[in-house]
């Protein structure tokens, strides 16, 4: 037996973007009463809402998300729960909480602070020690639900993607993962050559 957990937010008009990016519409461009069918035009840019960075975002290359394998953004899972904290950084006992090869979730309450003046702002960031850790227990994503691991100059990105690892970005509802033991995560991206994708990211618990 298993429960579904959905960690996105959803897409709809005006959903917040990061600062400087295009903002999302979604419009209904077609009206059964009219048209005798509906339908919606969606212009999203690809880091919008919850989504999957790939190297290619902050890294001078050209290997763009679909090329990756559609397994590495399914998988064993396991949450960090670093709430409270300004700097995630490296703890002993993150050796045992992570497993190699497994997908992390932080959970650092943060996503309550969606669609808030200061939640691009004032967001807890990663340290290169902790990434250093992922990079160590070959992650193959990190998933979080705060709008980036780190600030300019990216050097927190720039070591997980120089290692393939994905980073998963304004995730939804990871506080009902706190009490769900074993987990796995389906984050899956579009189809779609580009460097980054939307996605819609489940949590599967095992009971």
């Amino acid at each position: 037996m298993s429960r579904i957990i959905d960690l996105t937010h959803l897409i709809h008009n005006g959903l917040p973007p990061f600062p400087g990016d295009s903002e999302t519409v979604l419009e209904q461009s077609r009206f059964y009463a009219v048209d005798e069918f509906n339908n919606h035009q969606l212009t999203i840019n690809m880091h919008a809402g919850t989504h999957i960075d790939g190297p290619m975002h902050l890294l001078d290359i050209q290997k763009h998300l679909h090329e990756i394998p559609i397994e590495r953004f399914i998988g064993d899972a396991c949450l960090l729960d670093v709430s409270g904290q300004d700097a995630i950084d490296y703890k002993e006992q993150y050796e045992t909480q992570i497993q190699e090869g497994q997908i992390v979730v932080l959970h650092t309450g943060w996503g309550k602070s969606f669609g808030q003046p200061d939640y691009f702002t004032e967001y807890p960031v990663l340290t290169l020690a902790f990434g250093e850790l992922l990079v160590k227990k070959r992650v193959p994503m990190v998933c979080m639900d705060m709008p980036s691991p780190d600030k300019a100059p990216h050097a927190v990105h720039k070591l997980l993607f120089s290692h393939e690892i994905l980073i998963a970005e304004n995730l939804n509802n990871v506080d009902q993962l706190l009490d769900a033991g074993s987990f796995e995560i389906i984050a899956l991206p579009l189809r779609i050559q580009a460097d980054s994708s939307i996605a819609r990211i489940v949590a599967r618990v095992r009971e």
